[in-house]
């Protein structure tokens, strides 16, 4: 089977991912029913499954208009703020899906939400609202020390995993980690691309893995030039990995 993966503009800034083999497709995060629903259209596919990461209404919002015209397996995490869920999936979990045909491994990622939960198969993640491409997402329910160790977990997998997440935040990440690491050659270079794609309304998803080791601070954390930036920015910082996501994420919340 060939995969094909296809971005779908919901709301300002979202994606709804389709995953399909040309006839039928799963849908990840719809969180809006009528841009999926016109994508399948257009596309000649059916629907044949939908996953989950977390339960903000901009990732689940379409679920019960998709179930209406089709009724389909929902994997997602166990969660009542998800009661569409009818497979929810834990960490380690191995889920298939027959139509089209797809194995994914569950991985528990919380920070961002207490039971948020990403997708790993077919050499691409689906991140949700955990790893943004050079960023991460708001500790809405969670800790530094949760988010620490849901991106140590992502770190683990192979750097030629594409990364696709939930938003297109990509350019006003880039500006926050050049503020975090000027001397990072490899991110500016990233970040001029980033504003080509950008200004011809191009997506700049997915990324890879490889590059967010490279890129993103919040994967940096172990990094003495990102360890000293976020000691400059709070003396109080140890220094240790989840007190330095902390800050970081602090750095970014406060704009």
């Amino acid at each position: 089977m060939t995969l094909q993966v296809d971005a779908v503009p919901a709301f300002d800034d979202n994606y709804i991912w389709v995953l399909h083999d040309g006839r039928h497709a799963a849908l990840v995060d719809p969180g809006q029913a009528e841009p999926a629903l016109r994508h399948l259209d257009r596309h000649g596919l059916s629907l044949g499954a939908i996953l989950l990461t977390h339960h903000h209404h901009d990732h689940v919002g379409g679920v019960d208009r998709l179930l209406e015209t089709a009724e389909v397996p929902v994997f997602g995490p166990p969660d009542p703020r998800i009661p569409q869920v009818s497979t929810p999936c834990r960490d380690g979990d191995r889920i298939s899906i027959d139509a089209p045909d797809l194995k994914f491994r569950v991985l528990e990622t919380p920070g961002h939400t207490r039971t948020h939960i990403a997708f790993y198969g077919h050499r691409r993640l689906f991140s949700g609202d955990t790893l943004f491409s050079i960023g991460c997402g708001k500790l809405f329910e969670g800790t530094p020390e949760q988010m620490q160790a849901s991106f140590d977990k992502l770190a683990g997998l192979p750097e030629d995993t594409a990364v696709h997440c939930g938003h297109e935040y990509t350019r006003a990440n880039c500006e926050f980690a050049l503020s975090v690491e000027p001397g990072n050659a490899e991110l500016r270079r990233l970040a001029e691309h980033v504003d080509r794609l950008r200004d011809a309304d191009r997506i700049t998803l997915p990324s890879t893995l490889g590059t967010e080791k490279q890129c993103n601070p919040f994967l940096r954390t172990r990094k003495p030039a990102v360890i000293d930036a976020a000691r400059r920015r709070d003396p109080d910082c140890s220094g240790q990995p989840a007190s330095v996501f902390g800050v970081l994420r602090a750095w970014k919340d406060a704009g």
